[in-house]
């Protein structure tokens, strides 16, 4: 009997939760000993300051297969995913969310694709029910994601997906910071499979994914896997060192040919904004990839477990 792992973070889900375990339970968990397979649902409280954690005790109560791990604060997201990855003991394991915006039933299909020899199966969304801006935020993201660093990844991007066990090991040995799971997860290059399916809308309690927390997570999964910047850094050095060059040609040459009538220095005080405001957008862009390097330096652990049960 080959064995499923449930990894779901949470983060003050306590409107979601009860629903989340019926409707798993209903159209996915009853059905595995079908497909000859046993299964443990890992729930991570990512420092949740509601009563997400007593539900979820609740709930322990009556599934013994159900895992909780309770991470000391708030670690963020893509951590809380890592903390549910290193304790999974699954032949595969599949990442959703706690709130049903990604349907349970996509699991059978994803586990129909493992069978037929696939080590990754990503859910990539063909729509989203999610409001208008964050719509933009995701759009934007993934289209930019996709011209700078990784061009298969959906274009409008997946974090609902199964990994076969040899990707899992691959994700317990990582000690990276600061970085992006779904981008990780192709990186390793294992043969994937896509399904698409429509993301739903979220019906209860509001999503703290801010735009903040958006903009964090851009910056780290650009800098994590693309080293673009920096060469756009360093080009736009070069073409304002032979733009420089050659107005001072020409202002030589105007000189010395007598013909030089330079008048007023407006144009030269907007230069002057205009090359301020590139070299402090480098420096931005520098201090980014230092700030990650100190990061990673300091090798502090990526989250604090405060308490598992089993």
């Amino acid at each position: 009997m080959f064995k499923l792992s449930i990894v779901i973070p949470v983060y003050f889900n306590e409107l979601n939760l009860n629903d989340t375990y019926r409707v798993l339970k209903q159209k996915v968990l009853e059905k595995l000993a079908d497909q000859n397979f046993d299964y443990e649902l890992i729930f991570v409280d990512d420092g949740s300051q509601d009563r997400s954690y007593e539900i979820l005790l609740d709930l322990k109560r009556h599934d013994s297969k159900i895992k909780i791990i309770k991470l000391s604060r708030n670690f963020g997201s893509i951590n809380a995913c890592f903390a549910g990855i290193a304790y999974a003991k699954g032949d595969c394991l599949v990442m959703t969310s706690a709130d049903l915006q990604d349907p349970p039933e996509l699991i059978l299909n994803m586990l129909q694709k493992w069978h037929e020899s696939y080590k990754i199966v990503i859910a990539s969304r063909k729509s989203r029910g999610d409001p208008f801006f964050s719509k933009i935020c995701s759009l934007f993201f993934y289209r930019f994601f996709r011209l700078l660093a990784q061009k298969n990844i959906p274009k409008n991007g997946f974090d609902y997906f199964l990994i076969d066990k040899k990707v899992i090991e691959f994700l317990k040995n990582h000690s990276e910071k600061n970085t992006f799971l779904p981008s990780l997860v192709l990186w390793s290059g294992y043969k994937y499979y896509e399904i698409p399916y429509d993301r739903k809308k979220r019906i209860k309690g509001k999503s703290k994914w801010t735009f903040t927390k958006k903009f964090n997570y851009f910056v780290d999964s650009i800098t994590a896997f693309s080293y673009t910047p920096i060469r756009f850094v360093t080009l736009i050095g070069i073409i304002l060192s032979l733009m420089s060059a050659i107005y001072l040609l020409i202002i030589f040459i105007g000189y010395i040919s007598g013909q030089s009538n330079i008048r007023g220095w407006s144009s030269l005080a907007s230069l002057i904004v205009f090359s301020f405001g590139v070299q402090m957008m480098s420096i931005g862009i520098i201090g980014e990839y230092l700030w990650r390097t100190l990061d990673a330096s300091r090798a502090r652990p990526n989250y604090i477990i405060e308490e598992i049960i089993e």
